[in-house]
């Protein structure tokens, strides 16, 4: 008759159970995964929160519409290093609500509604925020567009930077930072540039030539 030899199986890296031929056991406890091993290689993961951050939609050149937007978690503008460097706090005791909606948080004005769209006296316009000439009256043009166009800005006054989503040139003082509307190219109107710059009546501070821009 043959001997019988005891087996062993492993159960963990420190158990075994010697394994008797004569012997009955019951092999759906032995094939269960040990609890701990679910615990620690199938952890479930969490949910990641969903984070949502308002974009801005200004209707400059398109069909217009306005979202409202809280300060905190909103768009806001941001200045360049070495320039007009004030927190949004010092901005909102600075500025008129409707100026911080559009100068900091990148708002738009109704079309039609800007003290400067229908405009044409002799000066120069400024930034709303930090008083920085962006525009001379003379590059100023009737574009019929509701909001007030220029053809050019005064040399390194003016900074361009594409929208979020890729469709459009957001014009913002190069000083503070101040969002002043969006750039338009090849549009077909007479002007020597072929640009029209779309801003934001309540962006700027028009000053008349007579007077001193510095005030």
């Amino acid at each position: 008759m043959a001997s019988q030899i005891p087996r062993t199986f492993p159960l963990s890296s420190s158990k075994t159970i010697i394994l008797n031929p004569t012997t009955k056991y019951s092999f759906s406890k032995l094939l269960s995964p040990p609890t701990s091993l679910f615990r620690t290689h199938f952890r479930p993961l969490a949910p990641k929160p969903i984070i949502t951050v308002p974009i801005s939609a200004t209707g400059f050149g398109g069909s217009f519409h306005q979202s409202k937007r809280s300060f905190r978690g909103g768009v806001v503008a941001m200045a360049a290093p070495g320039s007009v460097q004030k927190s949004e706090e010092e901005w909102q005791v600075i500025l008129s609500p409707e100026q911080f909606r559009i100068l900091r948080q990148k708002g738009t004005e109704y079309p039609g509604t800007g003290e400067y769209d229908k405009l044409f006296d002799e000066g120069v316009y400024q930034c709303a925020g930090c008083g920085t000439p962006l525009y001379r009256s003379t590059t100023k043009f009737n574009s019929g567009c509701g909001w007030p166009a220029f053809y050019d800005g005064l040399p390194g006054a003016i900074n361009r930077n594409m929208d979020p989503d890729g469709m459009r040139t957001e014009i913002t003082c190069a000083t503070c930072g101040g969002h002043l509307g969006h750039v338009f190219k090849g549009e077909g109107f007479p002007t020597p540039t072929n640009e029209r710059h779309c801003v934001n009546s309540i962006s700027l501070k028009f000053s008349p030539a007579n007077s001193d821009p510095s005030k």
